[in-house]
């Protein structure tokens, strides 16, 4: 099935790694030989959240490695330069990606960019190996104390 945000031809993004993905578990390889995926984050480095008209980002000081990933598959280390949610107007879905044809209620992309290969994130936006997106999808579920100091700012950042 087609996501729901992907409905009209016009809309289907091109290319062959683009989302929305749906990671089928029949086709995933295990690799003995990927490395632990590194995540190191200064809570510090937290600048703004920010409402881009439809979504809230909250954005890092992705000026120093101060916030980071390194290992797994990456060749670098990749900083943190912001993050933010993918949801829907019901609960059954809002999840940019699927498991199995699966959708989530919403995902968390945490977007992190190569500042060893280049200069600036916009130079990296538009490289194969520039960003580096980890996904989360979330379920509903138990208040959770870290999300529910992000949510309590919301009210903030109604207006674009």
């Amino acid at each position: 099935p087609v996501h729901p945000l992907w409905q009209s031809p016009l809309t289907i993004p091109g290319g062959t790694r683009q989302s929305p993905i749906n990671i089928q578990w029949r086709d995933s390889v295990y690799d003995p030989f990927l490395k632990p995926l590194k995540i190191s984050y200064d809570p510090t480095t937290c600048l703004h959240i920010w409402n881009n008209g439809y979504s809230f980002l909250v954005e890092f000081d992705d000026s120093t490695d101060k916030s980071i990933i390194v290992g797994g598959p990456l060749e670098n280390q990749y900083r943190l330069k912001q993050f933010h949610f993918h949801w829907g107007a019901i609960n059954d879905w809002g999840s940019e990606h699927t498991v199995d044809s699966k959708f989530y209620p919403a995902e968390l992309h945490l977007v992190h960019w190569n500042a060893v290969e280049y200069p600036t994130f916009e130079e990296a936006v538009m490289e194969g190996n520039g960003l580096a997106v980890i996904g989360v999808f979330l379920k509903l579920g138990a208040r959770h104390e870290g999300l529910q100091t992000l949510v309590d700012a919301l009210p903030a950042v109604k207006h674009k």
